[in-house]
C-alpha cells in the first residue's frame, strides 16, 4: 500500500515539474515576443528618425538650390540692366521637380512676398501708425469683403501699449476673456499664422487674406507692382475698380513695368493722384517651399529668404509645420 502511495506521489511530483517547465517555457515565449515587439518598435523608430533626418537634409539642399536660382536671376537682371522682378521669370513660373534616384523626389517652388502688403509696416519702430499702410489694408479688407476684423485690431496686436486705438481695436481685455485666454503680441508679426489669433478672425477671412499680406521682419520695402495681386492693386486707391485692377494685371502680363513712372501713368490711375510712395519693382523677400518624399515619408519645409541689393541671399527663418504648399505647375529638372 505504501508503495502505491509512493508511486502516486512520484507521479504528482512529475506532473508539477512538467507544469512548472511548461509555465517557464510560456513565460520565456511571452518575454521573447515582447522583446521582439519592442525591438521592432525601436527599429521602426530608428528608421523613421533616420528617414526624417535624411529628408530634412534634402530639404536644406532644396532650399540652397532655390537660393542659387535667386542669385542667378539677380545676376541675369544686372547683366540685362533690368533690375525688376516679375511673375514671368523662371523662379516664379513653376515648381521644380528633382528626382532622388529611386528613393523619392524633391519638390521646390519659390513664392514672391514682394507683391503683398507687409503687416509690420502698420506701426513704425517709434510706435507711430503708418497712415499709408493703414489705408491700403483698409481697402484690401473691403476688396476681399472681409468684415469680421478691422485694421485697428491689427495695429493693437503690434503696438506695445495696452490701449485700443479706437472702439474697433482689440487689446488684452478682449483676448483674456477667450478660453483659454491669451495676450496681444505687442510686437511685430513673426508669422502670418498669428492672424488666426486676431479678434474676429474666421477661417474664411484668414484664407481670403493670407495670399495678399506678409509678415516681413523689416519695414519699408514697399509693394512690388510687378507681382502684386488684383486685390493689392485695388488697395492703392478707393476709386479703383476690380475691372480696372484686372486690366492693369493684363497689361503687366504682356510686359512687366520697367519703371514706376510707366505704372503711375496708366490710364486706370488717371486723376487719382497716386504717388510712388511704398511702391517698387523688386522683391527682397521670398518663400522657398520644399516637399521631400523620401523612403515613403514626407518632409515639408517653408523657408523665408532675403535677397539684399547686392544679390546675396540668406535664410531668415524656417517652418516645418506647413503642408500642401506646392501649388505651381511642375517642371522636372533632369540630372544632366
Amino acid at each position: 500500500m505504501s508503495g502505491q502511495r509512493l508511486h502516486h506521489a512520484c507521479r504528482r511530483e512529475h506532473g508539477v515539474a512538467l507544469i512548472m517547465v511548461l509555465l517557464a517555457m510560456a513565460l520565456m515565449v511571452i518575454l521573447a515576443a515582447g522583446m521582439t515587439q519592442q525591438q521592432s518598435i525601436r527599429v521602426f523608430k530608428a528608421g523613421h528618425y533616420l528617414a526624417q533626418q535624411q529628408g530634412g537634409s534634402i530639404a536644406l539642399g532644396a532650399e540652397a538650390f532655390a537660393r542659387r536660382i535667386l542669385v542667378t536671376d539677380f545676376e541675369e537682371d544686372k547683366e540685362d540692366n533690368q533690375m525688376v522682378d516679375s511673375l514671368d521669370e523662371f523662379w516664379a513660373a513653376n515648381a521644380a521637380i528633382l528626382p532622388l534616384d529611386d528613393n523619392g523626389v524633391a519638390e521646390v517652388q519659390i513664392d514672391d512676398l514682394g507683391g503683398r502688403i507687409n503687416l509690420n509696416d502698420l506701426v513704425s519702430g517709434n510706435g507711430q501708425v503708418d497712415t499709408l499702410t493703414k489705408e491700403r489694408l483698409t481697402r484690401l479688407l473691403a476688396a476681399l469683403d472681409v468684415t469680421t476684423i478691422t485694421v485697428d485690431s491689427l495695429i493693437d496686436w503690434i503696438d506695445t501699449d495696452d490701449q485700443t486705438v479706437s472702439a474697433y481695436g482689440a487689446e488684452d481685455g478682449q483676448y483674456l476673456m477667450a478660453d483659454p485666454g491669451y495676450r496681444t503680441g505687442n510686437q511685430p508679426f513673426v508669422s502670418i499664422t498669428e492672424l488666426r489669433l486676431i479678434e474676429g478672425m474666421t477661417e474664411e477671412a484668414y484664407q481670403a487674406l493670407t495670399p495678399h499680406v506678409a509678415a516681413l521682419p523689416v519695414s519699408g520695402v514697399g509693394v512690388n507692382v510687378n507681382t502684386a495681386t488684383v486685390a493689392v492693386i485695388r488697395s492703392l486707391s478707393d476709386e479703383l475698380t476690380e475691372a480696372q485692377a484686372a486690366s492693369i494685371i493684363e497689361k503687366r502680363e504682356e510686359e512687366p513695368f520697367e519703371n514706376l513712372q510707366d505704372f503711375l501713368a496708366l490710364p486706370e490711375f488717371s486723376g487719382l493722384g497716386l504717388k510712388s510712395a511704398g511702391l517698387g519693382l523688386q522683391t527682397r523677400f521670398f518663400e522657398v517651399v520644399s516637399r521631400i518624399t523620401y523612403d515613403n515619408r514626407v518632409v515639408n519645409m517653408v523657408s523665408t529668404v532675403f535677397r539684399n541689393p547686392e544679390g546675396e541671399v540668406r535664410t531668415v527663418q524656417r517652418d516645418t509645420g506647413q503642408k500642401n504648399r506646392i501649388t505651381k505647375e511642375p517642371y522636372t529638372i533632369s540630372e544632366g
